[in-house]
């Protein structure tokens, strides 16, 4: 059970009941003590409460993989010393699994929110062109929706993929996507109303996606390097 503060919380009995041991506590409690360190000290570097570090060390609640990462370093061990020994630690692990598949879940729902975000901006821009803007207000849309607001939005998205690092090396592909998206933002706006008017049909701007391209790529690469920036400063920390 994982509780409020992120820790990963068991019963007691219930593990004494399967004979299994951890032992876990003791290691990280013994390398702080060589390091001389109080429990203060280590909940400072770490970002979390004297309480937390208290409960780990008597095994109440595990510290998550960062943590053990972080301790790790902080105490001079190696991370085998602190999660391998001669007991399995099950349960640790099946909660670090467990972890790792609480993050992969939220990163995976952040992608799709970030998708579809963009692609209900687009759908707006098409439905407010078709259904909303009449012949005079035509300059006023193109400026609004082609030049002003999908350009922002394909740029503001990138930005977050790239930050996030969503896809990792992928999510350059979808530079192409945003590109062919720009596109067909304007060949389904005015182009489809001219190709309606006089029965003859356009062939896209292909110019517009390398503009969109470039808007989406130069969006990531700022996300990309406040990444790198961020675990640059983590790294120093």
């Amino acid at each position: 059970m994982v509780d409020d503060t992120g820790d990963f919380s068991y019963n007691k009995s219930a593990r004494e009941a399967s004979g299994m041991e951890h032992d876990i506590g003791s290691k990280i409690k013994a390398a702080r003590l060589e390091k001389k360190l109080t429990q203060e000290q280590v909940a400072e570097l770490l970002g979390v409460s004297r309480q937390t570090i208290s409960n780990w060390e008597n095994e109440k609640s595990y510290p998550d993989i960062i943590s053990v990462i972080k301790m790790s370093e902080c105490y001079d061990v190696s991370l085998d010393y602190l999660l391998k020994g001669e007991q399995k630690m099950k349960t640790y692990y099946d909660y670090l699994e467990e972890s790792t598949n609480v993050v992969k879940s939220n990163a995976n729902r952040n992608k799709i929110i970030t998708i579809l975000s963009y692609l209900l901006i687009w759908a707006f821009a098409m439905i407010v062109f078709w259904f909303f803007t009449s012949g005079s207000d035509a300059m006023g849309y193109s400026l609004m929706f082609l030049w002003i607001i999908l350009p922002v939005t394909t740029f503001i998205v990138s930005v977050v993929i790239g930050k996030n690092n969503f896809w990792g090396k992928g999510k350059w592909a979808f530079t192409l996507f945003f590109g062919v998206m720009y596109m067909l933002a304007e060949y389904g706006t005015f182009k489809m109303a001219n190709n309606i008017t006089f029965n003859k049909l356009n062939a896209p701007e292909f110019g517009m996606i390398v503009a969109g391209a470039i808007i989406s790529a130069i969006g990531m690469l700022l996300g990309s390097l406040c990444n790198r920036k961020r675990h640059n400063l983590n790294k120093e920390e």
